[in-house]
Parts: structure tokens; sequence; C-alpha cells
């Protein structure tokens, strides 16, 4: 093994933030009980912000980005993850301050770790990656709040991006009816293909929302915007519905009333999939690979290179990208 490895490096000038492919040394990887050789990454919107030096996501350069990461064990310090075995890890620190899966090796800790189930291979793996976790995370949380498909629609906002569009899918997978919200037009064959009943504009989500209630239409809904999005999709939530967050691409901010909460009994649930346990983390893989697992999944997925990720980066940033983007390394 040479000494060094290919990666995207992201560093930090005077005037500001480059990022370029180059080659990093092991030495600079920290220390973990675990080191994976990377064959796929994806790409995120929380890694389109660390590719630009935002300082909410990543703060120490020079530093590769890529909250994903699949591949085969070459090191292992515990008996649990052998060397050459195929792997998956997502979250927790990995592609924020901890060197991530744009380079073509990593070095977690072995409680990152998350052995890639039968029915999966690496690049399906990557093809969901942390957004279709946080997907079928948002999915396993409305059904454990009691949200069946016989109960109504699902509003799915944020539609055409990595986990909404993921989110359709898989909730078309488990029997549900998804409703997809999205502020792009052009766009209803696409997310008919994914399996969404109904697309409706941001725009006729919003209508009328500044009233404390809006009329019951939602069993449940998967949120990925926040702000004025989210208030619109829980004052629309029907009695006993069950909404999940997982974003803040509209805004960090909740302008809602009590009123859903004490007249409908609807309720709101997080979704963290940085810090979720790791005996979860596995299960819902293993969903994943299993009774959720997407047949067309790769159908709506591009590949590209190290060399060619800048482009994707720069194209989501510009809200220019729908579905899922593979890095393959």
């Amino acid at each position: 093994m040479n000494d060094t490895y290919r990666a995207m490096i992201v560093e930090k000038t005077a005037d500001g933030f480059i990022r370029r492919i180059g080659r990093r040394r092991f030495d600079e990887l920290p220390e973990g009980e675990v080191l994976v050789r990377v064959h796929y990454s994806s790409l995120n919107y929380k890694d389109a912000l660390s590719a630009t030096g935002n300082p909410g996501v990543s703060r120490k350069f020079p530093h590769t980005p890529g909250i994903d990461a699949a591949g085969v064990v070459k090191q292992s310090g515990v008996a649990a993850l052998a060397a050459g075995q195929e792997v998956i890890v997502t979250s927790f620190d990995l592609g924020m301050n901890t060197p991530g899966g744009f380079g073509e090796y990593i070095r977690v800790p072995a409680s990152w770790v998350v052995s890639r189930p039968e029915g999966l291979n690496l690049a399906e793996a990557m093809g969901l990656g942390t957004a279709g976790f946080t997907a079928a995370m948002s999915l396993q949380r409305l059904i454990d709040a009691g949200v069946r498909p016989d109960q109504g629609e699902i509003l799915v906002t944020g539609a055409t991006g990595g986990v909404g569009s993921l989110a359709v899918s898989l909730l078309a997978r488990a029997g549900y009816s998804p409703v997809a919200v999205t502020g792009k037009t052009g766009e209803d064959d696409y997310l008919r293909r994914l399996g969404a009943v109904r697309i409706i504009s941001r725009d006729e989500l919003l209508k009328g929302s500044e009233r404390p209630l809006l009329k019951e239409q939602w069993a449940g809904a998967i949120d990925v915007a926040g702000g004025p999005v989210l208030a619109a999709a829980i004052k629309g939530t029907r009695y006993g519905g069950a909404v999940t967050c997982c974003g803040l691409v509209a805004s960090p901010e909740l302008p809602l009333n009590v009123y859903p909460f004490i007249l409908r009994g609807v309720s709101l649930h997080g979704i963290d999939s940085a810090q979720c346990p790791n005996p979860l983390r596995q299960q819902i893989w293993d969903r994943l690979a299993g009774d959720w697992k997407l047949p067309d999944l790769m159908e709506n997925v591009t590949t590209c290179t190290l060399e060619e990720l800048d482009e994707r980066i720069e194209a989501m940033l510009s809200a220019k990208l729908k579905g899922r983007t593979l890095v393959r390394l």
C-alpha cells in the first residue's frame, strides 16, 4: 500500500476556500479501529456545504468531504469486522471533520461501521446512502406512530431531492399513497415513476397556511424543508396523524401554533440519522435490502467520478440536481 491515496481536498486560503483532487497521506487519517478502502460514496447537500467550507459543517482544513462511504475493510482491530468484509459507513462525524468518502480510504471507529446486508451491493448501498437511510428512518417512525396505508395519503415535501425522492419510492414500496410536493416544474412524470399518486406545488401547499389550521388531508407527512412548509404539513394532517422532520432547506424556524397538537392530536417526530445507534442502523439497512428494497433504485441514480464531482456540487448548490448522485472511486 502506498503512503498516499487519492481524494477531494478542500483547503482554506486567504481568499476563501478551494477544492481539488489530489493525494493525502495515510498518517493524516484519524485514529480508529477500522481502515476501509472506499469503492463508492454519494453526494448529499451536507457534502456540498462541506465542500465550500461552510463552518456549520466543517471546521478543520484541509478536509475531505463525504458523509457516505461503502467499501472493503483493509485493516481491523476488532473481531467483528474482518479484512475483506464489505461494509457501509454513514453519518456520525464522517465527512464533517473526519476525512470522508470522497477519498479512497477512511479510518473510523468500529461503532460507525455496518456490515453490508445481503440483498444490496456496494453501489446500491450508496445509491441510497444517508438520504435513503433518512427516508427509511422516517418511514419506520410513521409506522411506529401507528400510521397505516389504509388511513390515507402521506405528504412528502422536497420530493425531487435525495431524501424526498427516496421517501416517495419507499412509501410506495411499503403500500402507502405518497403525495409529492415540489417547487420545481416539469417533474410530474419523474415523480409518478417514483410512485407518487399525486403531485402538488409548494405554492398550493402553502395556500392559506397563515390560518391556525388547514383542512385535514394527510394521514402523515415526511418533511425535509422545515419552516412554513413543515408548518403547513402539520396544519393539514388528520386527527391522530404523524409528521416527521429531517431537514431545514426552507428554514430552521417553525412558524406554528399548538392547535394541531392539542385539537387534532398530531405528533411531530424529529429524525436524526447522524447519531442513530448501530443496532437500529443495521435494522434499517436490513429492511432496505429486504422488504423495502427498491427494484428500480439505480434507474434514478446518476454516477460520476471524483474528477466530475465538482460540477455536481455546483449543480446541487444551485438546486439543479434531482435524485441521487453516486460517486465511483
